[in-house]
This record gives C-alpha cells, sequence and structure tokens, in this order.
C-alpha cells in the first residue's frame, strides 16, 4: 500500500473514530507510565476509572514512591496483572532514587524501569516527548495487519515494525499513535483483528478457573489485613491452584509472611 495513501486514511480514521481518555489531556511521563502499565492487557473502559482514582491518589512520582506496596495494591486491585502495580511502585522509588526524580526521556533509561519494555518505552516517547519512535501493540498489529499483511499467514514482528517505522508521522507522533489506536479498535469490533497472523502475540488466557483468578482472591482478602495460612485458605475456598498461587504472589513480592501470619508487602 502507497505510505502517502496510508497516511491520510489513517488521519481520516482518526478523526472519525477519536476516543476521549483522561490519559490523552495530559503529557505528564508520570501520568503516561500510569495508562500504559495499566493499558497492558486490560480494556481501555476498565483502566479509565482505576486511572482516574490512581492518580487522584497518587499525583505524581514523588508520592507513588512514598506510598507503601500495600496500599498501591489495594487501589489497583480488580485490574488484575497485580505485577504491575509493583513494576509501577518500584519505577516510581528508581526515578526519584536514579532520575531525581524526573521521568527519563530515552529509550535505553526509560527500559531500565521495572515492567517497561521496548513497546512500553516507544509509548511513553511518543505520548508523553512526542518523540517519534516506532512501536507495536494489538492495534497497531491489527491495522497493518489489514492494511499491509492481508495474504500473509504469519508476520514476525521485525518485518511489522519496518512497515511501522517507514509509515510513521514523524512531525506528530503522538496523535498519529492515537489515530492508529483507535482505528486499529474500530477493526477489532467489526472482526478485521486477525491477531492470530502474529508470530509474537499471545492471547490472553481466560481469567475462570487460572492460578490467575485465586491470586487476585488472595490479594483482595489480605487487602483486610494479616491471616494465617489456616484462615486465607478457608477464606479464599482453598483448591488445587491455591498453593501455586500464594508461592508465586510471595515469589512476586507481593505477599510478605512476618511470624507465621501472611500479609500485603509493605
Amino acid at each position: 500500500m502507497d505510505k502517502i495513501v496510508f497516511q491520510e486514511l489513517v488521519w481520516q480514521k482518526g478523526r472519525e473514530l477519536r476516543r476521549d481518555m483522561p490519559w490523552r489531556t495530559t503529557t505528564d511521563p508520570y501520568s503516561i507510565i500510569v495508562s500504559e502499565l495499566m493499558l497492558q492487557q486490560t480494556q481501555v473502559d476498565r483502566v479509565i476509572p482505576k486511572y482516574l482514582a490512581f492518580i487522584q491518589q497518587y499525583p505524581d512520582v514523588a508520592s507513588l514512591a512514598a506510598a507503601s506496596l500495600a496500599d498501591v495494591l489495594i487501589l489497583w486491585s480488580g485490574l488484575g496483572y497485580n505485577r504491575r502495580a509493583k513494576f509501577l511502585h518500584d519505577s516510581a522509588r528508581m526515578i526519584m532514587a536514579e532520575f531525581d526524580g524526573k521521568v527519563p526521556a530515552d529509550l535505553t533509561n526509560l527500559k531500565r524501569l521495572p515492567g517497561i519494555g521496548l513497546n512500553t518505552a516507544a509509548a511513553i516517547l511518543a505520548y508523553a516527548y512526542n518523540i517519534a519512535t516506532p512501536f507495536i501493540e494489538t492495534n497497531i498489529r491489527t491495522v497493518y495487519f489489514h492494511h499491509y499483511f492481508e495474504s500473509d499467514m504469519l508476520v514476525g514482528d521485525a518485518e511489522l515494525l519496518s512497515v511501522v517505522a517507514e509509515t510513521l508521522d514523524r512531525e506528530h507522533p503522538r496523535e498519529w499513535y492515537w489515530a492508529l489506536m483507535d482505528y486499529g479498535s474500530f477493526l477489532k469490533r467489526q472482526g478485521m483483528g486477525r491477531i492470530d497472523k502474529s508470530s509474537h502475540y499471545k492471547k490472553q488466557s481466560p481469567l475462570d478457573g487460572s492460578v490467575r483468578q485465586v491470586r487476585g482472591q488472595i490479594l483482595r482478602i489480605l487487602a483486610n489485613g494479616a491471616y494465617t495460612d489456616d484462615e486465607l485458605r478457608h477464606d479464599a475456598g482453598a483448591d488445587e491452584r491455591y498453593d501455586q498461587a500464594l508461592l508465586g504472589l510471595i515469589k512476586d513480592g507481593l505477599v510478605q509472611v512476618v511470624q507465621g501470619r501472611l500479609h500485603l508487602t509493605k
């Protein structure tokens, strides 16, 4: 597809399909980091109220860094994938300790922050600093699969990223990615996602019946205070998933055992 034709189409679709989101009203790098980590594997409608509550409670890097992890986990409850809350908390403390409280504006240092890989770092550069950096996520994959790889059976991220870089609007990267995201979301709703073309994307496993479901249940219970293992097993209705879930939470640093009682990490 011709680059100019593609860009004009994306801009047109972006205007037609534009979605209002609270993180699009700011260029504050901290707010962008919060939104990007929350949006990992979580739908926009679920993220918006949590994002607003989080920013109200922790409006900047310093306030988040000063908070206890337990309080952050309690506020995060309901979004799932709770390690993201710890990544965010650890990132805030690292930014305070190593970057004088200022979010890095370069790819190398952003990637040093916990939970922030290449694509998330590039997204932060685009949305917070308006720096044109190619990256891939699900909606972006959808748009390019639809227009550039329609007949391909399997597409690797390296091949896809080269096309993203070639067609990137380098004068207006922030708004360009907004347009791509909104157009991709529309295509998915129309059943044209075809994310199965990607050789890298892994579909999120169902929550019901998963160890992940039990992890969330354990964290919600521990938000009420400390429990013995027997108490926690009882309240969680422990089944064969319980031990794996609890051990995983302890390993990830989300739960601690102190004097025989389990509680959220302080």
